[in-house]
């Protein structure tokens, strides 16, 4: 079920493959653009995605009450007006390729249309994200798998059977490689909202590589999703929540990123296996369990007894679970106070020994 995206492998098993959504918060400044994706590239992120589209293919300008937002962290904003802001113009794309070519990380998009499509194609990105909303564009969603190249599919809105009909879109017009994201597409989703339990069951119902986009504050979702078994965590990036930007209420600023780079790779490195057997980094603790131990000279043939023989720390010796055997027994020679003790040392040996 796993795939690779750059060489990198991703799915389960594999170390969670951390997406940087820059989206819109270049504020419209190429520079500011390339800066974004080189302190991007600083933070340990596998990849660096953007958004291509402009504003004339997501929708029209128009005033009417339809394409204006009610509510939320665009309030009363018309879509034509955002998406002005927040879109990517195409003429940036070669340049913010090549600088992440030259940083030598991972750069893809989501495109919106099939001209972005065809943009991104000659820019011969090597894989695709497809937006929450879009998740119901089924012919964007075939024209994008017929690239042949890997899809990250977020959920959003979508119910069980619209994820249904594009998973078999997808599949239909030749892809492969499929992913999809739980997302909850809130600007910023509520921790409430989260269901970060749905990575798991997407996995099971779907048959995909799983993973999260995440729109809550901070990084405890994501970790937690990482935690479940998330093999794609994405989150949107910008330099400084207080520069503002579109998308900078939800997003993480550079040192926060660079922490849950590092968290959610502690958290999967953290999860193993089930194991009850003192691991490596214990053994040497072991000084401080309790053991039985001889704390004072012991004569060959002389009996063990409380005054004798004591549970204490260090754990060389028997287990203290052992001292109603040892009081029963006797020394075959001559025993050192501080001498852990063991069996061979006793005239008579229980079968609990063998436990």
């Amino acid at each position: 079920m796993s795939f690779s995206i750059a060489g990198r492998r991703i799915g389960p098993g594999c170390s969670p493959y951390v997406i940087c959504e820059l989206s819109g918060n270049h504020k419209g400044s190429l520079d500011r653009a390339l800066r974004m994706v080189e302190v991007a590239a600083g933070t340990g992120a596998d990849a660096i995605k953007l958004q291509t589209y402009s504003a004339d293919t997501l929708t029209i300008d128009c005033d009417r009450d339809d394409f204006r937002i009610s509510g939320g962290l665009w309030d009363g904003r018309t879509l034509y007006d955002l998406y002005a802001e927040a879109g990517t113009p195409f003429d940036w794309h070669d340049a913010l390729f090549a600088k992440a070519k030259e940083l030598g990380v991972t750069m893809f998009s989501t495109p919106f249309d099939e001209s972005a499509v065809e943009l991104l194609s000659a820019l011969d990105a090597p894989a695709y994200k497809i937006a929450s909303f879009e998740v119901v564009d089924l012919e964007l969603i075939e024209c994008v798998a017929r690239q042949g190249r890997p899809m990250i599919i977020s959920t959003g809105l979508a119910n069980e059977a619209e994820i249904g009909e594009a998973l078999e879109t997808a599949r239909s017009a030749g892809a492969r490689d499929i992913a999809l994201l739980h997302c909850v597409s809130a600007y910023p989703a509520p921790f409430e909202d989260a269901n970060v339990a749905t990575v798991v069951d997407i996995a099971k119902r779907f048959g995909v590589v799983s993973g999260l986009s995440d729109h809550t504050h901070g990084t405890a979702a994501s970790v937690a999703a990482v935690s479940l078994g998330a093999s794609i965590i994405e989150k949107h990036f910008t330099l400084a929540r207080a520069d503002g930007g579109p998308d900078a209420a939800f997003s993480l600023e550079p040192d926060e990123f660079t922490t849950l780079v590092r968290d959610c790779r502690d958290a999967h490195a953290s999860i193993g296996r089930p194991n009850y057997a003192v691991k490596g980094s214990e053994a040497g603790n072991v000084v401080f369990r309790r053991s039985l131990y001889a704390v004072a000279d012991i004569a060959a043939g002389e009996a063990f007894t409380r005054a004798n023989t004591r549970a204490i720390r260090p754990g060389y010796g028997l287990a203290p679970k052992h001292m109603r055997a040892v009081l029963g027994a006797s020394a075959v020679r001559d025993i050192a106070r501080g001498e852990a003790l063991c069996w061979d040392m006793l005239d008579q040996v229980p079968a609990s020994a063998a436990e």
